[in-house]
């Protein structure tokens, strides 16, 4: 039997911003409750600090300079009205399960650009409900040039500078009519939240209540989204035939707006553990062994592979794909070890560090070389600078990013990769929106001015 799908992804939400993993201030207790029953995995990485690199490579299994989607015409992210996005010839997670017959919705924050052509109803979304990038891409306190900031349904916009206070509520109702809809048939919903993405506007109700500010609110306001699909999931009997997966695209900015990455290096935008590694909780009970916790060496783009797999989908012969099938280790097959040989850091189109067991080499951060060893298994912070001692292990990592340079390419090496595919281009691209002096908006324009 097919299982439904629901993948839950966060937007900046950091490694220490759940109480399951470590939070003492942050309220999450249905998060907490899903991992109780679930599996929590400790060494889970995005392929890329930033967001749309991650959430691409994220639906293609693929790292972000495979599929060209490591930078973007000089820009980390994909920005309104570039003439890039994901190339229509990728075959996305929603592709393949949507061919076995499986409804696919996306709610949310889709960044893999904003173009008709690259909209998620062309990747195999029947269809899509959401801000199509980041919330603070729209007119915000100071002179801005970015256009109103648009609310999608599938390909139209339906609103422009929607109140972002009540986003997340109608996500959520949008995402259980979804599910209540597709009662009867196995459906994969891509819920893609706004939160915690600067700038932060939770509802008041969890304002009020927070002992974090409104980075806790916001906190809350994802478990209260949470709260309610679990417990739709069980008033129509589809609780045991569901695997919820629940995680974040980067990690936390940790700017003083109440973030945290626990005991990890560094923030979101770089290639220490901080910026990549990030909560990744799975239930399905029955399938999924309650109370368990994996700490071998997993990755987002691994969801590609393992969910084709489990919804009855063969993953495509014909591209180089780099997720793995991770189904023995969420199952808890006692004995199962990581599939990756090695995982590699990039930044833009540049590799900065790479991990193979519980070994990481970083050679490189930003513009400068660099030389340092970590031992994560007993350094997760990355404190202990062990280069020297271990002469070895550094020439191995090394040989690891000579052959990863080579396959998908380094532009600090000045290496162009064998393997990596185009992204989608287009002629004389537009904004979704423009600003119409005369519409009656209900936010005229955003009064924070924080940008994430």
């Amino acid at each position: 039997m097919q299982p439904n799908i629901i993948l839950i992804n966060c937007d900046d939400l950091g490694y220490g911003d759940l109480g399951c993993y470590g939070s003492t201030i942050n309220k999450t207790p249905a998060i907490d409750k899903m991992a109780a029953e679930g599996m929590r995995f400790t060494d889970f990485y995005m392929a890329s600090p930033v967001c749309s690199p991650s959430r691409g490579a994220m639906l293609t299994g693929c790292y972000p300079p495979r599929i060209s989607f490591g930078a973007f015409d000089g820009r980390w992210v994909l920005f309104p009205g570039q003439p890039l996005g994901l190339n229509p010839d990728e075959i996305t997670i929603a592709k393949l399960l949507k061919q076995q017959n499986y409804a696919t919705k996306i709610v949310g924050k889709w960044h893999c650009g904003d173009q008709k052509e690259f909209l998620p109803t062309r990747h195999g979304f029947d269809s899509y409900y959401g801000i199509p990038y980041s919330n603070d891409m729209g007119i915000q306190k100071e002179d801005d040039p970015n256009p109103p900031l648009p609310l999608l349904r599938d390909e139209e916009v339906i609103q422009a500078q929607p109140d972002q206070r009540g986003i997340t509520e109608r996500y959520v109702e949008e995402s259980v009519r979804f599910i209540r809809e597709h009662k009867n048939q196995p459906f994969f919903l891509y819920l893609a939240h706004m939160h915690v993405h600067l700038p932060h506007y939770p509802p008041e109700r969890f304002v009020r209540e927070s002992e974090n500010g409104v980075y806790g609110a916001a906190v809350a306001c994802i478990d209260w989204a949470t709260d309610v699909l679990l417990h739709e999931l069980k008033a129509l009997g589809l609780d045991d035939d569901t695997l919820v997966i629940f995680t974040s695209d980067n990690g936390s900015r940790m700017d003083g707006q109440g973030g945290s990455n626990g005991a990890l290096r560094a923030t979101k935008g770089t290639t220490w553990e901080g910026g990549q590694r990030v909560p990744c909780i799975m239930r399905w009970p029955g399938k999924v062994p309650a109370g368990q916790t994996c700490s071998e060496l997993t990755s987002a783009m691994d969801f590609y592979p393992t969910l084709a797999a489990i919804g009855g989908a063969d993953v495509p012969t014909d591209r180089i794909i780099d997720g793995k099938d991770i189904r023995p280790l969420m199952q808890g097959e006692e004995g199962t070890t990581t599939p990756h040989d090695a995982f590699f850091y990039y930044k833009r189109n540049a590799i900065e560090a790479v991990r193979s067991g519980h070994w990481k080499l970083h050679v490189r951060k930003d513009d400068k070389e660099i030389h340092a060893l970590y031992n994560l298994d007993t350094d997760v912070g990355e404190t202990t600078n062990l280069y020297d001692q271990h002469p070895d292990i550094v020439q191995n990592l090394k040989a690891k990013i000579d052959a990863c340079r080579q396959d998908i390419g380094d532009d600090a090496a000045d290496i162009k990769g064998q393997n990596i595919r185009p992204a989608g281009r287009v002629e004389n691209p537009d904004t979704l929106t423009h600003l119409d002096p005369d519409h009656p908006y209900m936010v005229a324009m955003y009064d924070l001015k924080e940008r994430g």
